[in-house]
């Protein structure tokens, strides 16, 4: 499988952009990448995409904001268009540096990062315990709860995970478990994936690595997260937890159009296909 089609998200390299080059700022190589910066010094190559933000501060920044606060101050203050920063975990499951904070229940980043210019949606008004925002926000679009956020988070837990903090004041609870009634009372906005159940044993049918190039990182590892379930990454990246939804096939979390398909031979796994929803790569094991 050609892995310019597996990387399909990313632009095409001969854009006007890459094509016309950047001469006030350095110069440009044939293939589009601008290979020297005059005004900075820098000699090292600029991002692929550039003047599109590097792909390493955007993972950073949602990464941090499930949690370590201080790397969001740090971040954000030298950057604050970061704090709009949407990030493509794996298959399509987008995630905001918001929309992290608000379902692991950090209210504190939310709120810095809506500060400086983040976007705030349903899953952080319900975080944030503003029934009345979420209400209305229904009744416009009826149906709306049904919609998982990154992950596949429901909205209602959402809610609940704002629950878990320890220093949550007395009032804002109040206000969390008035959206987690409402929410409650309205009904399905706690759809969770299904999953058909994998015994131990089961589960190691599937364990290993899977080349589909002949790169170093062009391979899919399959193993078990600390939490127990399965998940795939691609070798180096962060891992996709799997829902089994038939035979031998899976759907990542957040991403439930896609099928991760695994032909079994002599009750083990001896390849993996992906299809997005057609079939877009087969990885053997390795």
């Amino acid at each position: 499988m050609n892995n310019t089609l597996f990387e399909r998200r990313r632009f095409i390299k001969s854009s006007a952009f890459g094509l016309i080059g950047i001469t006030s700022v350095g110069f440009a190589s044939g293939q589009g990448n601008i290979i020297k910066t005059i005004s900075a010094g820098n000699t090292e190559p600029l991002f692929y995409r550039y003047p599109g933000i590097n792909d390493t501060m955007v993972s950073s920044i949602v990464g941090a904001s499930h949690g370590n606060f201080e790397k969001v101050k740090e971040l954000v203050t030298k950057r604050p268009e970061l704090a709009g920063a949407c990030w493509d975990w794996g298959f399509g499951d987008f995630e905001t540096a918001l929309g992290a904070a608000s379902h692991v229940g950090r209210r504190d980043i939310a709120e810095f990062l809506m500060s400086h210019g983040a976007r705030p949606d349903i899953f952080t008004y319900a975080m944030l315990g503003m029934k009345k925002s979420v209400q209305e926000i229904i009744e416009t679009v009826p149906g709306i709860q049904k919609n998982g956020g990154p992950h596949g988070i429901t909205l209602l837990q959402h809610a609940k995970n704002r629950l878990e903090d320890k220093n949550i004041s007395a009032n804002d609870a109040a206000n969390v478990k008035a959206v987690i009634g409402y929410l409650e009372s309205v009904g399905d906005a706690d759809i969770k994936p299904t999953s058909l159940e994998l015994t131990e044993e089961e589960k190691k049918k599937y364990l290993g690595e899977y080349r589909f190039g002949a790169g170093e990182g062009e391979i899919f590892v399959v193993d078990i997260h600390r939490l127990g379930f399965v998940q795939i990454a691609r070798k180096g990246s962060a891992g996709r937890k799997l829902s089994k939804t038939g035979e031998h096939t899976f759907s990542p979390a957040g991403a439930p159009s896609v099928k991760i398909i695994f032909k079994i031979q002599d009750d083990k796994a001896i390849s993996v296909s992906i299809h997005e929803p057609e079939p877009l790569v087969t990885a053997v094991r390795v």
